[in-house]
This record gives structure tokens, C-alpha cells and sequence, in this order.
């Protein structure tokens, strides 16, 4: 007999089930464990399954905050939307409960290594099913599926079948890496690319250091991120110190932070997950004032492309920001998709009214290009 349940801990979900339906995962129940020991502000967390019996046969991670729609708007169009809050405060923010993670970059919805590929159409649709309930127990109206691998017709498939729309979401930024060298990467990029960073590299570079502890410059590190989170025209969660500690202590040697010095004084760092087959870009910081001076968001850029060619690690995930940048430097996209409905069909009408304006590829030519690529 098929049931489906959601908990409101993962420690409710055994370690090795949950890992089972995400073989090779970085981001695995030990991620998961560490952002919920986070306790990130304005976010519940929620756990979703599906046992046959007493077996796990699907999961996925779920989360509710208040929404504001034009989290994905950047530029003239996020400029419109910030008067438009001052005016009329709360009118973009809705309540949401999401299947997927604000700290992952796509759904993450896994089925039991056992389970046939056949069935896991029905299954997501169990999920959904799980989702809609676990919502309406918490008087949330507007349900959604946080960025879905485009090419994953079961999730679409299930959406539709559920009468959710769809728009496109953040596109995941992904370089290859079967380069020999960090010289042979440069020499696959444009000519003007090419020379500008060939030209970077002559120039002194801040001292690189991998750490697995950062508590000595945890303060240094808050500082950088606030900073950089300040300065970003898209973010959607505030990550407290107690997350880039519990990532480093949680997954042990499959999270590194890489700290970047001129002198004594920090001046970026970049929080890395990594194993054999790939090296995901967490998150990168940096002071602004020596970022120019010091080329950093390339020379870490360059830094982590080195050491995916000396480990021979395939694939860099290089995360969904700065789309301008790695257009440039070679990336391929992902694309991803948002599905979503609200139970009140006054207001699911509405949203689809307002999803033509709020559509990310809309307010930065950059990243519609990347879209289109997808």
C-alpha cells in the first residue's frame, strides 16, 4: 500500500533511505541536516515521503516562507517592483510552500534505487499529492515546484497533470572540464576573453588557502558575505554564520572554504562542496574595494578550474548568478522551471497575469541568453 507523510525534521527520515534516492549527491541528508541545524530566519522546513509499505520509495525536501514574487526580477524591472512595495507594503509577498530547497539549485526529488524509471511519474505525483495536503494543513495557498530540470518531463508532466503553470526559472551554470591544463581551458575561450585573463594572471595575486575550519575568521567571512548579499539584485535567503560552519563540519572532506588573502587581511572566499565527479560553487564574497585590484572573482574562478584539472573532476557547477561573466568563460546552462498554483483561482488567475512581468529573462539580457541556450 502507497502512503506519503511529511515530517518536519530529516532526523525522521533514515540516512542511508533518504541517499538512496540521490546516488552521488553532494547535497545528501548530511547538506540537509546542516542547513536545518542552520535554522536559516524565515524558513520551515518540511520533509516529504512516499513508503510501500514500510519501504521508502520517494523523497524530496520542501519549505514554506512568505514569497515575494519578484525575488527573480533584476534591473529597471526590480527598481519598479521596490516603489511598488514601498506603496502598497506586502503586495508582492504571498505565503508558499515549495517542493525543493532555497539552498539548492534544483529540485531535488529522488526515488529508491530499486523503483523502474516507469514509475516515477506516479510517484511525483504522490509527492504533489503530499504537498498539497501538508499546505493546506498550514492554511498556505500557493503551492510550487522550485526549479525543475527543464528536461525532466516526469516533473512536467505531473505538473500539468495537477493544472500548475509554468514559467522559466534561474538557468544552472555548468563548465566541462576536459582540459589538461588551466592553459588548454584559456585557449577554448574567445580571443578577447582569452587575452584579458591571460592578462589577469601576470598581475599579483592574493595568497589561497583551503580550510576546513573557519572559525578563527568566521567574523571576516560574515563581513564579506553581507557585503557581497548587499550588492546582488537577486537573493532569496539571508545565510547565517551557522551554515557555512555546519556545511564544513557536516560533509567533513566534501566541503572545503577557499579563503583569499592580500597581506593579513581577507579579502573573498568561496564555500565549495566536491567530490570525484564534480566541484559545485556554493557561494563566493568579496571585499569590492580590492576585487578590481586583485581580479578576484576570476582568480578564484581560475582556481577552482585548476583544481578540477588536477583531481580530475568532470564537471564545475558554477551556480545561478552572474550569467554575463560565464557566458565568457565557457559554461553551458540548465535549464529550469518553476511550477506553481494557488487553490483560490481568483489568485491563480492573477498570478498568471503577473508571471509575464516577473519572468527572470526579462530584466537581464544576460541571462535570457542563457535561457534561450537551454
Amino acid at each position: 500500500m502507497i502512503t506519503a507523510q511529511a515530517f518536519s525534521t530529516i532526523g525522521a527520515i533514515e540516512r542511508s533511505a533518504w541517499n538512496d534516492c540521490f546516488p552521488g549527491a553532494l547535497e545528501d541528508w548530511d547538506y540537509y541536516v546542516a542547513v536545518e541545524k542552520a535554522a536559516i530566519d524565515d524558513f520551515q522546513w518540511r520533509y516529504l515521503a512516499v513508503f510501500e509499505g514500510e519501504t521508502l520509495v520517494a523523497v524530496a525536501p520542501a519549505f514554506i516562507t512568505h514569497y515575494r514574487l519578484d525575488t527573480t526580477v533584476s534591473g529597471i524591472g526590480k527598481r519598479f517592483t521596490e516603489r511598488l512595495e514601498r506603496l502598497w507594503p506586502g503586495v508582492l509577498q504571498l505565503g508558499l510552500y515549495a517542493i525543493g530547497s532555497p539552498v539548492a539549485e534544483q529540485c531535488n526529488a529522488g526515488t529508491a534505487s530499486h523503483i523502474p524509471e516507469s514509475r516515477r511519474q506516479a510517484l511525483l505525483e504522490q509527492l504533489l499529492q503530499a504537498a498539497r495536503r501538508d499546505a493546506d494543513d498550514f492554511g498556505i495557498g500557493l503551492l510550487a515546484v522550485k526549479d525543475a530540470p527543464t528536461n525532466d518531463e516526469h516533473w512536467a508532466n505531473s505538473c500539468q497533470a495537477a493544472g500548475f503553470q509554468s514559467m522559466p526559472s534561474l538557468p544552472s551554470a555548468l563548465l566541462p572540464i576536459p582540459f589538461g591544463s588551466v592553459d588548454a581551458y584559456l585557449g577554448s575561450l574567445g580571443k578577447s576573453t582569452r587575452k584579458d585573463l591571460r592578462r589577469k594572471l601576470r598581475a599579483p595575486g592574493p595568497r589561497v588557502e583551503w580550510r576546513r575550519n573557519i572559525d578563527d575568521v568566521l567574523p571576516e567571512i560574515m563581513r564579506l558575505y553581507e557585503a557581497t548579499l548587499e550588492r546582488a539584485d537577486l537573493q532569496f535567503e539571508r545565510l547565517p554564520a551557522g551554515y557555512f560552519t555546519g556545511i564544513l563540519e557536516q560533509l567533513g572532506e566534501r566541503a572545503v572554504c577557499v579563503l583569499y588573502w592580500v597581506d593579513e587581511q581577507l579579502v573573498a572566499f568561496n564555500l565549495i562542496l566536491l567530490n570525484q565527479d564534480r566541484l559545485i560553487d556554493k557561494f563566493f564574497a568579496h571585499d569590492l574595494a580590492r576585487s578590481r585590484e586583485y581580479n578576484l572573482y576570476f582568480r578564484s574562478w581560475l582556481t577552482n578550474v585548476d583544481y578540477c584539472i588536477q583531481h580530475n573532476i568532470a564537471l564545475y557547477e558554477c551556480g545561478q548568478a552572474g550569467y554575463a561573466s560565464k557566458l565568457r568563460l565557457g559554461c553551458k546552462f540548465e535549464g529550469n522551471s518553476v511550477f506553481f498554483r494557488h487553490r483560490n483561482w481568483l489568485l491563480n488567475t492573477l498570478l498568471k497575469v503577473v508571471k509575464v512581468f516577473i519572468r527572470p529573462d526579462r530584466s537581464d539580457p544576460a541571462m535570457a541568453a542563457a535561457i534561450s541556450e537551454t
